[in-house]
């Protein structure tokens, strides 16, 4: 298949910036499908010795990757501890 691909990049050189900009949407979908997997709070891999991960997170955790209204860095805790 990657051959094929590459036989067609050659032919039609007007191909190469559509396999570019799609090979880079795979990666970032695979990147994002890996981050929210592996760092999201909500998602829970060992139910047995870790049931609630989001309670082990701190008040500063950023769970987003970009939020402009909230500053991180100066949040308080608002809840008891358990």
């Amino acid at each position: 298949m990657f051959r094929t691909m590459l036989s067609h990049a050659r032919k039609h050189p007007s191909l190469a910036p559509l396999f570019l900009f799609v090979g880079f949407g795979a990666v970032g979908a695979v990147y994002y499908l890996g981050r929210t997997a592996l760092a999201s709070p909500e998602i829970s891999w060992d139910r047995k010795n870790n049931p609630d991960p989001w309670n082990k997170k701190g008040p500063t955790h950023q769970y987003k990757f970009y939020n402009e209204t909230i500053d991180y860095k100066n949040l308080k805790k608002e809840g008891p501890d358990f």
